[in-house]
């Protein structure tokens, strides 16, 4: 499953965030532009916040399990 929003960071350089969700493994990639290659990182509060966020939206079209959801929350570092 994946996830996907824009956001600026402090230098105002903007960002496609994209996380992907499968297995049980959660991977934030991040790129600027389109010819740039994306770069994995640890997500921080806020992009963990906004994942949670996102993927809340889905429960209610079934396009993702409550099962899932549950899944994803426990990834989450604490």
């Amino acid at each position: 499953m994946e996830f996907g929003w824009w956001e600026k960071d402090d230098e105002g350089i903007k960002w496609n965030i994209t996380v992907r969700f499968h297995g049980g493994n959660v991977t934030f990639s991040k790129k600027t532009g389109h010819h740039n290659p994306w770069i994995d990182f640890d997500g921080n509060d806020d992009q963990w916040d906004r994942l949670l966020k996102e993927a809340e939206k889905r429960l209610p079209r079934r396009l993702m399990s409550q099962k899932e959801f549950n899944r994803l929350k426990a990834c989450r570092p604490q």
